[in-house]
C-alpha cells in the first residue's frame, strides 16, 4: 500500500513538471506571435534594412556667441555582404573611381567583420557624389547610403583647442557598447573632453526594401523606429577675436600664448604655434593630411601650451619672493648686495648691471639674480629646519600650492604636469644627504630641473592677480542652457601663502612695467603688472618669457607668452603680451608700429 502511494506521488510530480514546461512554451509562443513583433525583424533581414540615424553633433561657440564649429551632411556607402549579388564589378568600381583590387580588399574587410551586419564600405561622400551614385545604386543589392554629419570650421584657428573627430579604433570598440565600426568619436581637444555631451544619442529607422535594393517604405509605419537625440551645444570661454589675433602675432614663431580671466578661470585664448587649419583633419583627406602634419619638422600637431615644459626663468622669482615672505626670510626692506652676480667658490651666477644693494621690490623690478640666490639659500638653510632636506620640502610644498608641478585638471586633453623636483630626485642625483642649498641654487632663478607649462605660467599670473588663489582653468563655460558646470571649476584653490604678501609682489610687478625690464608694455589707460623671464635653452638661443595681468585692480586678463629661441623676455614676449592685453581690454590697438613689427617677425 505504501509502495503504491509512493509511485502515485512520483507520477503526479512528473506530470506536473511536464505540464509546467508545456505551459511555459505555449505562453512564450503566444507572446512572440501575438504580443512581441520584434522577432519579425530577425526573420525578415533580407527585406528589412536597419539604418542608424546619427544625431547632429552639438555646435561649439565662443564666449560671445560666435560659431566655431558646425556640421555638414556627408554620406557613407554601406554594405551587407550576404545581400550582395553578382554584378559588374568593373562598372561599379568605375562609378566609385575605385581600383578593383582595392574593392576586393574593402569587401573582404566588410565580410570578415560580419556577413550579415552592415558596415562602412567607403566613407564620406559629398552631396554631389551621393546624388550621382545613388541613382545607379539599385543595380547593386547589398549596398546603400547612410547619411551623417561632418565637422566644419568657419575660422582656421584654435585647432588644438577645438580638437578633431575620427573613426573609433579597436580599443574604443572593446571598451564601449555605444560605438560600432565606422562611428566617429572626439579624438582631441574639446571634441574629446566633451564627447558624451556633443555626440547626442543615435536613433534607428527600419526600412523595407525590394529585391532590387530599393526602399519601399517604413516597416510597420515606424513602430520600431527610435528618434535620435541631438548633441548639446557648448559655449566655450574662448574669445574668437582675441584667439585669431594671438595666432596672427605668433605667425612664423614657435611658442604659445595663454590668456585667462582671473576671476573665473575661463581661458580666453590658448595659442600654440606653429599650428594648422582644423579643416585639414576633416573628411576623406584627414589621414593623408595627418601624416603630413606629423612628419612636419615644426611639429604643428604638438600642443606647446599644454605639453611643453620650460624653465620659467626670472618669472619664477615672483614665487620665490612670496615663499620667502611667507617663511619670514624676506620683508619688503630686506636688502642684498649684487656684485654682478652670485659668486661662491667656483659657482658663478651672472647678473646684469644695476644699482646695489636692492630691497625686495627693486630686486623684482630689475630682476636681480644675486638677490634671489641669497634669499633662496636663507630659506633652505634656515635654522628652524633640522636639515636642508626639510627646508627644501617645505619650499616645494609652498611652491606646488600655486598649481605648479602637478596637473591643473583643466577640461582640455593632453595637459602635462610640469616638474618641481622632489627631494628624492636630488638624493638619487647627488647622493642622499650629500646635497646642499648651493647644489640646487639654480632653482632660485627658475632654472635647473624646474619645468612649467605655459598654461601653468598663465595660471601663476592669475594667482597673483587674485592675491593668492586661482580657479581651475577651463575652456567651456556653459553646456546648453546650464551656466554652472563642474563644481571643481567654481572652487577657489588657495595657496599656502598669506594673501597680504601678494599686494607686495603685485606692486613690484607694476614697477617692472612702469620702470623696469618690461617698460615697453606700459599703458596710459590702465596699469599692467608683469614679470619678464629669459629661460636658458641648452639646445639653442634662450626662450623669451613674460607673464602679466591687467588692470592691477580688478584684473580682467592674466597672460603668459613664451617665444622659443627668441632671447630676452623684454624683446619679444613683452610686446606680444601687451598687444594681447590691449586688444582684449580696449578692443583696439594704439601702437600699429609695434603690432606690424611683431606680426612680420620670423623667429626660429
Amino acid at each position: 500500500m505504501i509502495l503504491k502511494q509512493s509511485l502515485s506521488g512520483r507520477r503526479f510530480v512528473i506530470i506536473s513538471i511536464f505540464l509546467a514546461i508545456g505551459i511555459i512554451y505555449v505562453t512564450r509562443l503566444i507572446y512572440l506571435q501575438l504580443i512581441d513583433d520584434s522577432f519579425i525583424i530577425s526573420a525578415n533581414r533580407n527585406v528589412l534594412r536597419e539604418l542608424t540615424v546619427y544625431p547632429p553633433r552639438g555646435l561649439i561657440y565662443d564666449r560671445n556667441g560666435k560659431l566655431l564649429t558646425y556640421n555638414e551632411a556627408i554620406y557613407d556607402l554601406m554594405v551587407i555582404p550576404k545581400q550582395v549579388r553578382d554584378f559588374d564589378t568593373i562598372e561599379f568600381c568605375k562609378m566609385l573611381n575605385l581600383p578593383k583590387e582595392e574593392f576586393k580588399s574593402m569587401f573582404s574587410k566588410a565580410y570578415n567583420y560580419s556577413p550579415y551586419k552592415a558596415s562602412v564600405f567607403e566613407k564620406q561622400y559629398s552631396k554631389e557624389e551621393y546624388s550621382f551614385i545613388e541613382e545607379k545604386l539599385y543595380k547593386y543589392p547589398g549596398f546603400y547610403f547612410q547619411s551623417r554629419t561632418l565637422r566644419k570650421y568657419p575660422y582656421p584657428m584654435a585647432a588644438h583647442t577645438l580638437g578633431y573627430i575620427g573613426e573609433v579604433d579597436n580599443s574604443v570598440l572593446d571598451s564601449s557598447h555605444y560605438y560600432k565600426p565606422g562611428d566617429y568619436i572626439g579624438i582631441s581637444g574639446i571634441e574629446k573632453s566633451y564627447e558624451e555631451v556633443l555626440r547626442g544619442k543615435n536613433g534607428c529607422t527600419i526600412m523595407m526594401v525590394d529585391n532590387l535594393n530599393r526602399v519601399k517604405g517604413s516597416f510597420r509605419d515606424g513602430l520600431f523606429d527610435t528618434m535620435p537625440i541631438p548633441g548639446q551645444n557648448l559655449y566655450s570661454s574662448l574669445d574668437a577675436d582675441l584667439q585669431a589675433y594671438g595666432e596672427l602675432l605668433m605667425k612664423n614663431k614657435r611658442g604659445s600664448i595663454v590668456a585667462i580671466e582671473p576671476s573665473t578661470g575661463e581661458i580666453l585664448s590658448i595659442v600654440t604655434s606653429p599650428s594648422y587649419d582644423p579643416n585639414l583633419l576633416v573628411g576623406r583627406v584627414r589621414t593623408q593630411n595627418y601624416v603630413k602634419l606629423s612628419e612636419d619638422a615644426d611639429k604643428p600637431l604638438f600642443n606647446r601650451a599644454l605639453m611643453a615644459k620650460y624653465p620659467p626663468g626670472s618669472t619664477f622669482k615672483l614665487v620665490n619672493a612670496l615663499v620667502g615672505l611667507q617663511e619670514g626670510v624676506l620683508k619688503t626692506a630686506t636688502a642684498f648686495s649684487c656684485e654682478r652676480g652670485f659668486h661662491v667658490g667656483k659657482l658663478n651666477v651672472e647678473c646684469h648691471p644695476h644699482p646695489s644693494p636692492l630691497d625686495l621690490m627693486h630686486a623684482i623690478a630689475v630682476s636681480c639674480n644675486a638677490y634671489f640666490c641669497k634669499a633662496f639659500r636663507a630659506m633652505i638653510d634656515s635654522r628652524k629646519f633640522h636639515s636642508v632636506r626639510e627646508g627644501y620640502e617645505t619650499w616645494r610644498k609652498l611652491v606646488m600650492s600655486f598649481g605648479l608641478g602637478e596637473h591643473l585638471n583643466t577640461d582640455l586633453t593632453s595637459e602635462l604636469r610640469g616638474n618641481i623636483p622632489s627631494a628624492n630626485f636630488y638624493d638619487k642625483y647627488h647622493g642622499k644627504n650629500r646635497w646642499k642649498s648651493l647644489s640646487i641654487i639654480s632653482l632660485a632663478i627658475g632654472q635647473g630641473e624646474i619645468g612649467i607649462t605655459p598654461l601653468q605660467l598663465a595660471n601663476l599670473a592669475s594667482v597673483i592677480a587674485n592675491r593668492g588663489y586661482y580657479l581651475t582653468p577651463h575652456i567651456v563655460k556653459a553646456i546648453g542652457n546650464k551656466k554652472n558646470l563642474n563644481p571643481k571649476f567654481l572652487d577657489k584653490k588657495k595657496t599656502l601663502v598669506d594673501a597680504a604678501y601678494f599686494n607686495i609682489v603685485a606692486d613690484a610687478m607694476l614697477m617692472v612695467v612702469e620702470a623696469g625690464t618690461a617698460s615697453s608694455a606700459k599703458s596710459d589707460e590702465y596699469k599692467i603688472c608683469g614679470k619678464t623671464g629669459t629661460a636658458q635653452n641648452p639646445h639653442g638661443k634662450n626662450h623669451s618669457i613674460f607673464i602679466a595681468f591687467a588692470p592691477k585692480d580688478n584684473p580682467k586678463i592674466a597672460i603668459s607668452v613664451v617665444i622659443e629661441n627668441a632671447g630676452f623676455g623684454a624683446t619679444w614676449a613683452v610686446p606680444i603680451a601687451s598687444l594681447m592685453i590691449e586688444k582684449y581690454i580696449s578692443g583696439k590697438i594704439t601702437r600699429p608700429d609695434v603690432e606690424e613689427s611683431m606680426i612680420n617677425a620670423k623667429i626660429y
